[in-house]
């Protein structure tokens, strides 16, 4: 287990290097998700050991007026895991509904004794990111673009895009800020695929993010990621070869989606 991989292994946030298509905003498609979403996933390492369980929860607010949403995404590892590697995480977004970009971006972790405490407020008019650093009481302005995102808006963000018209091979593109700095991050797309989970076979979409070949991946295509092939999007499934062992994640509770569960049958 390495730093970041707890939360982070699930909102979809590593770089490739191909093609892409550009994803851009489309108002007539923001229906993926609502108020009331909860998704609850289990964690495993090596595919045998319990490494823990993630949640991701919408919630409404507001900001200067503006309707928005509040999204928290939390990790905690459980069993032997947690007995020599202990993780809690706290990621929080908030994001303006009608533009579906972030205002705010909360990012509380403890793994393993390595600890982060912060925040980030961005700033359109300026174009400027403001980096709260809670931990060592510090304050940093970073430029950023009018189509910036964090690591959980832009979870969000892709599944509010209509990719029917997805091509194999075709990858989409979005700019994250993270850690400090811009990166841009794609996705490149394998195609349909019917994948067999706790609540029966459902139809997929499927992803092969690249990732930096390391101390952490094994080779730069180590991750792939499932996604339900239906208007609501969620990750059903995502899996890793790391440089030690794999680490996989699975859906394993939700409520509250926006659309029906497309199911083809029950286990």
């Amino acid at each position: 287990m390495k730093r970041y991989l707890f939360i982070y292994f699930l909102l979809i946030s590593i770089s490739s290097f191909s093609q892409s298509v550009k994803v851009e905003n489309d108002a007539t498609y923001k229906n993926a998700f609502k108020s009331g979403e909860w998704l609850k996933f289990r964690m495993s390492y090596s595919n045998f050991l319990n490494a823990g369980y993630s949640t991701i929860e919408v919630k409404d607010t507001s900001n200067k007026g503006k309707e928005a949403f509040h999204i928290t995404g939390k990790g905690k590892s459980t069993g032997l895991i947690s007995l020599f590697f202990k993780v809690k995480d706290d990621y929080q977004t908030y994001m303006y509904k009608e533009s579906l970009k972030p205002y705010r971006f909360i990012r509380k972790i403890n793994e393993g004794g390595y600890t982060k405490d912060k925040e980030i407020l961005f700033d359109y008019d300026k174009k400027e990111a403001i980096v709260k650093n809670h931990k060592h009481n510090t304050e940093s302005k970073h430029q950023i673009s009018d189509e910036i995102h964090d690591l959980l808006s832009s979870l969000y963000f892709l599944r509010n895009q209509d990719l029917s018209n997805l091509k194999v091979g075709q990858e989409i593109q979005l700019q994250m800020f993270f850690d400090q700095e811009i990166n841009n991050f794609k996705l490149h797309f394998l195609g349909k695929e019917v994948i067999k989970t706790k609540f029966g076979n459902i139809n997929t979409l499927a992803f092969r993010p690249m990732v930096q070949a390391g101390r952490v991946f094994k080779k730069q295509e180590s991750v792939t990621v499932w996604v339900s092939d239906d208007k609501n999007k969620i990750p059903l499934k995502i899996k890793a070869s790391l440089a030690v062992g794999s680490l996989r994640a699975d859906l394993d509770a939700f409520k509250g989606l926006a659309h029906p569960f497309n199911i083809i049958f029950n286990n």
